[in-house]
C-alpha cells in the first residue's frame, strides 16, 4: 500500500509519501480501505516529537478516518466486508494516513448516509473529544454559560453546536475573519481574539473549554465562577500552577468507543451538527497539510484523500 511514513521528528520535510506493508487484521479487527484521514494538531505535535511523543520510525501518523471494510479478523462479526465505517484508532495507536488500516471492530461504527467520507472523517475525533468534554466531564447543562476557547476549529466548532444544542449560553473566541462563522454555529457572543482580552470582558462562566493552550489558558480561570469547571485538551504554559482552589480543573478521558461515535450520528440526526468546512489535500500532499495545521490559523478541518 502506499502510505505517509514519518522517518524522524522535525519538520514536514521528514514526511514521505512511499510504500508500506499491508496491514493484517487480528483477532476482532478489521482492516479498512481508507478513503479519507483527518488532520489533527496532535498529528504535528507528534512530528516534531513535543511533549513526550516518541515513536519507532518509520512511523505513520494519523488517529481518524473513514472508509470501507476490506477484511475481517477472525471474531470479528459486526461488520461485513463492504461496509463502510468511519472511526478512532485506539489510544496510543496511530496510521491512518494510509491506504489501509486494521482495528478493533468494536471501537468503530458505521459511517453515516448523509455524510461522505471527507466529512465523516472530519467528525470522528473532533465529536468523540468534544462530547466527552462537554456531556461527560464538564457535564454541561441547559442554562450554563460555557466559554470555549479557538471556536474556528475542528473539536471547538463541534463544542459550540453541541453546547448550543444542550441549551448553554455559549461565548468563543475566534479572529475576525471567523466572526460569522462561528457565529453561524451558534455562538452567541463571538469575541475576536486580536482585539478584545476576553479575560477582562468577560465573567461569570459556569464552563470554560480551551482547546487553545499555551498563553490562553491563565487567563480562562480568571473568568470562571466559584464552582466553575476548567476543561482542557491542550497544553498550559511550561511551569503553569492552577492558580485557583475553588474550581475543578478536568482533562476529558476521550476514550475510543462506539457509543459516542453513535451519539455524534444521532446529534447529526436530528440536526443539532454538522460537518466543519473542510479543505482537502491528497495523500500525497500530508507535508504541505502540516504547514497549514502547524500554523494554527485555520476554519474546519483539513482532510487527506486518499480514494
Amino acid at each position: 500500500m502506499k502510505a505517509v511514513l514519518l522517518t524522524a521528528h522535525g519538520g514536514p520535510e521528514n514526511l514521505h509519501y512511499t510504500d508500506a506493508p499491508d496491514p493484517v487484521a487480528g483477532v476482532g479487527e478489521v482492516v479498512v480501505d481508507v478513503h479519507a484521514a483527518s488532520i489533527n494538531a496532535a498529528d504535528w505535535k507528534v512530528r516534531v516529537g513535543g511533549h513526550g511523543y516518541n515513536v519507532k520510525f518509520p512511523h505513520i501518523l494519523g488517529r481518524d478516518f473513514s472508509g470501507v471494510v476490506s477484511a475481517l479478523g477472525a471474531g470479528a462479526t459486526d461488520f461485513a466486508v463492504g461496509d463502510a465505517v468511519f472511526g478512532v484508532m485506539d489510544a496510543g495507536i496511530e496510521g491512518t494516513y494510509a491506504e489501509k488500516l486494521k482495528i478493533k471492530a468494536g471501537i468503530i461504527a458505521r459511517k453515516p448516509d448523509s455524510l461522505n467520507h471527507a466529512q465523516a472523517t472530519a467528525m470522528a475525533l473532533t465529536s468523540l473529544t468534544a462530547i466527552w468534554a462537554l456531556e461527560d466531564t464538564a457535564q454541561l447543562k441547559a442554562g450554563e454559560t460555557v466559554l470555549i476557547q479557538g471556536g474556528a476549529g475542528g473539536v471547538a466548532g463541534f463544542a459550540i453546536q453541541l453546547a448550543k444544542h444542550i441549551g448553554a449560553h455559549v461565548i468563543t473566541t475566534a479572529s475576525a475573519g471567523n466572526r460569522d462563522y462561528v457565529a453561524g454555529l451558534g455562538a452567541d457572543r463571538v469575541i475576536d481574539y486580536r482585539s478584545e482580552d476576553f479575560a477582562k470582558t468577560v465573567s461569570g462562566c459556569d464552563v470554560v473549554f480551551d482547546t487553545v493552550g499555551g498563553d490562553v489558558r491563565p487567563g480562562c480561570y480568571t473568568v470562571l465562577k466559584p464552582g466553575g469547571r476548567m476543561v482542557f485538551i491542550a497544553q498550559a504554559p511550561d511551569g503553569f500552577v492552577v492558580p485557583r482552589d475553588d474550581v475543578k480543573t478536568l482533562r476529558p478521558a476521550v476514550n475510543r468507543d462506539r457509543a459516542h461515535l453513535e451519539r455524534m450520528k444521532v446529534l447529526l440526526a436530528a440536526g443539532a451538527v454538522s460537518p466543519p468546512v473542510i479543505t482537502e489535500y491528497p495523500l500525497s500532499e500530508a507535508a504541505a497539510a502540516h504547514r497549514v495545521s502547524e500554523a494554527r490559523h485555520l476554519r474546519g478541518k483539513l482532510v487527506l484523500m486518499v480514494r
